[in-house]
């Protein structure tokens, strides 16, 4: 079932099985990474702060407004701020899944990665899910800069990779933004596996042909 036919109680439930199921898989680690999706009234249902993808209790999520403010459940997650600020500046973006996942991240420590896209097109499903994957400069986990950062960019990708710290990836809904989750790391594992080798990166009108594609 797709989110936008969900109730808010259906998607406490989604949040917390997609999030164990990423915990299991490998994506997520101890208290590491958080998420976010957006309710039917307007709010934002967020993973507290600490909290495992692989123990979430749906009754305990918390609920925050546009601003931030805490409306109910545990306290959110100081990273919340810069979902938020996905949210207000890119219509479009319905959930939000941050991950610290092993490729992604050792991804995003290496020097000389292209600032605009940092993994080049090398399947149809990175163009399709993705698009680009701008870098983000390395910034303090809960600095309010990384929100300001987001905002400037939210309007023109599907995601971003943080500098030193992780992914972080847009969705239509929450099922979705796990999805384009999984493929982004999928394809960030495929480029340390080719790393070195000859690789048949994708064209220019390849490319183009792709974007606009359904997924």
């Amino acid at each position: 079932m797709r989110s936008s036919s969900m109730n808010e109680q259906d998607l406490r439930k989604q949040m917390v099985a997609l999030a164990r199921s990423m915990f299991e898989r490998g994506y997520a680690t101890g208290g590491a990474g958080n998420l976010s999706l957006k309710l039917p009234d307007g709010h934002f249902l967020t993973t507290p702060t600490g909290s495992s993808f692989g123990r979430l209790v749906a009754e305990e999520l918390s609920v925050v407004d546009i601003d931030g403010n805490h409306i109910s459940g545990k306290k959110p997650s100081k990273e919340a701020a810069f979902h938020l600020a996905i949210y207000r500046n890119n219509p479009k973006c319905n959930a939000i899944v941050h991950l610290h996942s092993t490729y992604l991240t050792a991804l995003s420590c290496l020097q000389g990665l292209d600032q605009r896209n940092a993994i080049k097109a090398f399947t149809p499903y990175f163009v399709m899910r993705i698009g680009e994957l701008p870098v983000i400069p390395y910034l303090r986990p809960g600095d309010p800069q990384i929100a300001e950062e987001l905002a400037k960019r939210a309007g023109d990708y599907r995601a971003f990779l943080l500098a030193n710290h992780g992914p972080v990836v847009t969705g239509e809904d929450f099922e979705d933004a796990v999805d384009n989750a999984e493929e982004l790391e999928e394809t960030a594992k495929l480029a340390f596996l080719l790393k070195d080798r000859q690789v048949r990166y994708l064209t220019e009108d390849e490319i183009n042909d792709l974007k606009g594609r359904g997924k």
